[in-house]
């Protein structure tokens, strides 16, 4: 299979230069943007054990952890969807309106999951709400992607592009989750036990409108990703330069460009979907850890996600992408399947902490370089496009892992022996898409 990709991806040029408000301005955003999509993903795995018994009631507890799981997995289906049509209007109108709609989207959408009523109140009609919602936020969140992991990094000088790679997408995985940690710990402590089934979660769901209004107060102060701008305005002068439409050149030009990607997404999404995203549902049910220590090792977690990512994202920058990619590909491979065994016998809160910790060290930094790699694989015209779709593509496959994960297990009990297995053999394809990219690395056109 062939990895070449068109020469206008590869050819290296300056970047424009850009002020250091300009640059704060981009980060913000683009952090604050993902971060807050994260937050709604962490939200729903918080509350998985009650949105299980509320809207999926089942007699065997695995079976409804699996269709909480699934409907997260819908919601990651239309993401594509969402990249596709926020994608081709941030590359053809610019990134910033698309990335205000997408994002004040997810937040309206998010909160509306706290109005919804549950199977005890109107039947299974309720399940079938649930599911159409998260149909609706995952083209929202779609966009988000799109948008977010392109602005920020086209800003960005070319020697902190890897580290506003792990930033934007680690760091903004690790805020999202810290705070969602800080509000499921504030509100289960003001609806603790059966009120946290009645009203809890719906307050959970409710604080998802922060973000919408978060987004729209940093983004008045946003300007327009310099590289987009510099290509707008070479069409408007009638100098010569591409005429593509985004959709269809990626999956026609790019089309092995793309395939190639999914290699190395559907890895790092795997890794993130069965770390930081699966630790919490692990925590509960195999561990049976209380509310209190859940809370204190999830918001330890995401703090040791920010520090992975921005490591491993900095790191690319100093030795090229594909070296990081397969070096820690080999630390999954092996590591991985260790430290879930060892969580699973873990005996002592400390040693629950140690392994947490571990596990989201390895899991986050796969994912880091991902994003400016992505970004160097298209030119600036489908950039939005390319990079929004391979993401979600690659993720929708690594976010139905959890679900994968707990219908094979059949139990509760053998859920630590199938991560491991599942770990395995997505890291060997992670290790042999690392083999086949070609180094990128200072290649954003």
């Amino acid at each position: 299979m062939s990895s070449a990709i068109p020469s206008e991806v590869v050819q290296k040029t300056e970047a424009p230069k850009v002020s250091n408000r300009q640059m704060v301005s981009a980060t913000a955003a683009s952090l604050l943007g993902w971060s807050f999509d994260l937050y709604d993903l962490f939200i729903l795995l918080y509350v998985t054990p009650t949105i299980g018994k509320l809207f999926f009631p089942t007699t065997n507890p695995t079976l409804s952890l699996a269709a909480v799981y699934a409907s997260f997995a819908v919601t990651l289906l239309m993401r594509p969807l969402g990249s596709a049509i926020f994608g081709s209007y941030a590359d053809k109108h610019g990134r910033k309106n698309a990335m205000t709609v997408a994002i004040v989207g997810v937040g309206i959408s998010t909160a509306i999951f706290g109005l919804l009523p549950t199977v005890p109140q109107i039947g299974f009609f309720a399940a079938f709400l649930f599911l159409l919602l998260r149909l609706v936020q995952g083209i929202f969140v779609g966009g988000v992607v799109a948008s977010t992991h392109t602005i920020g990094t086209e800003t960005a000088p070319p020697k902190w592009r890897g580290l506003m790679s792990g930033l934007i997408g680690g760091g903004g995985a690790g805020l999202g989750a810290l705070f969602a940690s800080i509000v499921f710990t504030v509100v289960s402590a003001l609806f603790p036990g059966e009120a946290f089934d009645s009203w809890g979660w719906r307050v959970m769901f409710f604080t998802g409108i922060l973000g919408a209004i978060a987004g729209l107060f940093v983004f008045r102060t946003l300007e327009e990703s310099p590289l987009w701008a510099e290509m707008k305005t070479k069409k408007n002068s009638k100098q010569k330069i591409v005429q593509q439409k985004p959709v269809k050149s990626l999956f026609t030009t790019y089309s092995r460009v793309l395939l190639v990607n999914l290699m190395i997404v559907i890895g790092g999404g795997s890794g993130y979907y069965l770390t930081a995203g699966f630790i919490p549902t692990f925590l509960n049910v195999v561990n049976k850890v209380s509310s209190s220590t859940l809370s204190g090792v999830l918001i330890a977690a995401s703090i040791a996600t920010i520090i992975s990512a921005l490591i491993a994202g900095h790191l690319s920058e100093i030795f090229g992408r594909k070296k990081v990619f397969l070096v820690i590909g080999v630390l999954n491979v092996i590591g991985l399947p260790y430290f879930y065994l060892s969580l699973a016998d873990a005996a002592s809160v400390s040693s629950i902490y140690f392994y947490v910790i571990c596990l989201v060290l390895l899991g986050n930094a796969a994912y880091a370089p991902v994003l400016i790699f992505l970004n160097e694989r298209f030119p600036t015209s489908i950039r939005s496009t390319g990079t929004g779709l391979s993401w979600n593509m690659g993720f929708a496959v690594g976010g139905m892992m959890p679900t994968f994960v707990t219908l094979t297990s059949g139990s509760i009990e053998n859920i630590p022996h199938t991560l491991m297995y599942f770990t395995i053999v997505i890291y060997l394809i992670y290790i042999i898409g690392s083999v086949i990219i070609p180094e990128t690395r200072g290649r954003l056109q």
